[in-house]
């Protein structure tokens, strides 16, 4: 049985998807719906998670606009993602950078070779 489980989810595995970790600063280009019109929105910001694996492994990705923080998740094998693009590789000493969310200052993440 598991077996078969791991066969239709090796379907749903995208192989598109370029390798980022948390600490790496990403664009995600989003297929968003407005009415009966489609268009693709960029989501730029600072990988703070990933959380899952194989077909439900899902990444947040924060951002600020203005002086508001955003924070989004994204499932990682999603067919509303059209291209995951990495801007810069951060090096990082932890697995979930949630504490980013408290502090008022902006947190500088080194950046990884």
């Amino acid at each position: 049985m598991a077996n078969l489980v791991d066969k239709i989810n090796e379907k749903h595995i995208r192989k598109d998807i370029p390798e980022f970790r948390v600490g790496d600063t990403v664009r995600v280009d989003v297929w968003v719906k407005e009415g009966k019109k489609e268009r693709i929105q960029a989501f730029e910001g600072l990988v703070i998670a990933r959380k899952g694996g194989s077909v439900s492994e899902t990444f947040t990705v924060r951002k600020k606009s203005g002086s508001v923080g955003v924070v989004r998740v994204f499932p990682v094998n999603a067919p509303t993602i059209d291209k995951i693009t990495v801007i810069r590789k951060g090096k990082v000493r932890r697995v979930k950078l949630n504490f980013i969310k408290k502090m008022r200052k902006d947190y500088k993440v080194p950046e990884r070779n």
